[in-house]
């Protein structure tokens, strides 16, 4: 047995470093020293992924503003928002092979940078076309950021500390689509829309620094040439994707249109399908789906994700124009589910260990689909009260699905194919969030025609949260089949029966 399993064995309660830093040291780090780099690296990468998720929610409720200042018509300037999610649909597949060309330490803290400097172009922006360039550069970096920074998670954390670790990151996920917009609201009222850009220049500064400090170098990896080929399918065919459910339930494109982007989606997966198969240089290695582990998170995943990339806008809808709440009252409402969020926190990790990763996504999963169905008996008379304990009662549990997603993910990923695992899920996660937004967008449409009504109502919402809830209920096919142990290794479990 080698030094480093049994340093492994001893120490399996404390936080460790990475494998590469206990077979360079003759001692163990001190337990202080430990607990330390057990939260202070994800708590940074965190940060700076909420920074991203908060800025590609902040602007939804700032256009009707930017559009007045910039003299431009609101439907217009809602292209910001749709080129930045294209620009990330086309990047994001890159974000693995940039790692292991030139550092994933390297590689993250420059996606920082210019996640800044595009932040202040925007802010700076003077016309559409200023800032529409400026999104795209924005959508670039933070491609680049999201599924790197995980990377030197991966990379500098034990199997056994993932779990906890994982808590920490999972946090912007939820937290960022729920400030976002109250955060946007905010400022374009009581200060200049430009701000909403300008504060992620402090936040990114700050975070080069601590990134720099205490986030361990993450060793460059064997790579083999770009793909050229693969990543012009896959941007082209997510980038369709995208856009074709941005404008599902919406007038800008025709539904032939609609369709049609549909149809590239398809003929453009296909392709890299045939390509991918048997390619050791592609871009996606579709191989890993094979581990049965990634296949649930990932495609059984996805519906729960996609469900819940549609509550914010189902809960903005139904707050503000069902109800008749303000932008301040209804997300001081919505927040507290992130309040559930950061108490599920430190109890993740033992929830895990203690039942295990099937069990907890199986009971808990439809926990959080039924969450999502209570909502959907939301009148304007329900007691505020009421709302909220619904509320941070869904956030925890949703808090501990993603927690054990992203945990079970990488249980049977080996080093060398992190990057590759690291990229697939980000381009899930990015893609189900624009699903779940135009698919409920796209129900609340048909509800609302169902009805013959002109006007959205709270009734037209309540259709959307049966439908969300009913689909992350699929995610069951994928979870049922899983062995009792699977993903032990991440929380522990077969270490301690053993």
């Amino acid at each position: 047995m080698s030094r480093a399993d049994t340093l492994a064995e001893e120490l399996i309660e404390e936080p460790l470093l990475d494998a590469e830093a206990i077979e360079s040291m003759p001692t163990p780090p001190s337990v202080g020293q430990s607990r330390v780099q057990s939260w202070i690296v994800p708590a940074i990468i965190g940060s700076a992924l909420l920074m991203q998720t908060i800025e590609s929610t902040v602007i939804t409720n700032a256009v009707p503003t930017m559009a007045r200042a910039l003299r431009e018509d609101p439907l217009r300037l809602n292209m910001a928002i749709t080129m930045y999610l294209l620009a990330s649909a086309v990047c994001l597949p890159l974000g693995g092979w940039v790692a292991d060309k030139f550092g994933a330490k390297r590689v993250f803290m420059a996606s920082m940078v210019l996640f800044a400097l595009s932040s202040a172009a925007c802010g700076f922006a003077q016309s559409l076309g200023q800032l529409i360039a400026g999104r795209v550069l924005q959508g670039a970096a933070a491609a680049l950021m999201v599924p790197v920074g995980r990377l030197v998670l991966l990379r500098t954390t034990p199997k056994s500390e993932l779990v906890g670790a994982m808590s920490i990151l999972t946090m912007p996920a939820l937290m960022g689509p729920v400030l976002g917009p109250v955060l946007g609201g905010f400022i374009v009222t009581y200060f200049n829309w430009r701000w909403i850009f300008f504060i992620n220049l402090p936040i990114a500064f700050v975070g080069v620094l601590l990134v720099r400090a205490f986030v361990p170098t993450v060793k460059e990896q064997v790579v083999s040439p770009l793909d050229w080929p693969g990543v012009g399918l896959t941007g082209l065919g997510l980038a369709a994707l995208i856009f074709g459910f941005e404008n599902l339930g919406r007038d800008l494109l025709s539904p032939w249109a609609v369709g049609g982007l549909f149809a590239l989606t398809a003929t453009c997966f296909g392709a890299y399908w045939r390509h991918a198969r048997g390619n050791p240089h592609a871009i996606i290695d579709l191989s890993i789906f094979r581990e049965q582990t990634f296949r649930a998170s990932i495609i059984g995943g996805a519906f729960m994700r996609t469900a819940n990339g549609a509550v914010p806008f189902l809960m903005a809808m139904l707050l503000q124009i069902g109800f008749g709440m303000n932008a301040f009252a209804a997300g001081a409402i919505t927040f507290v589910g992130g309040a559930g969020a950061l108490v599920m926190k430190s109890t993740a990790p033992r929830i895990l260990r203690r039942f295990g990763f099937r069990s907890v996504l199986i009971v808990n999963g439809i926990i959080v689909g039924s969450s999502f169905m209570v909502a959907a008996a939301f009148r304007p008379t329900t007691p505020h009260w009421l709302l909220l304990i619904v509320l941070g009662f869904s956030g925890f549990f949703r808090s501990l699905q993603f927690t054990s997603l992203n945990g079970m993910t990488y249980a049977d990923i080996d080093q060398p194919s992190m990057s590759r695992a690291s990229t697939v899920s980000s381009v899930g996660q990015q893609v189900t969030q624009s699903i779940g937004i135009g698919l409920s967008a796209t129900v609340l449409h048909l509800a609302m025609v169902a009805r013959g009504g002109e006007r959205l109502t709270a009734h037209d919402v309540s259709p959307g949260f049966i439908f969300i809830g009913v689909l992350s209920l699929i995610s069951m096919f994928w979870f049922a089949p899983l062995p009792k142990t699977a993903g032990d290794e991440m929380n522990s479990r077969g270490t301690a029966a053993a």
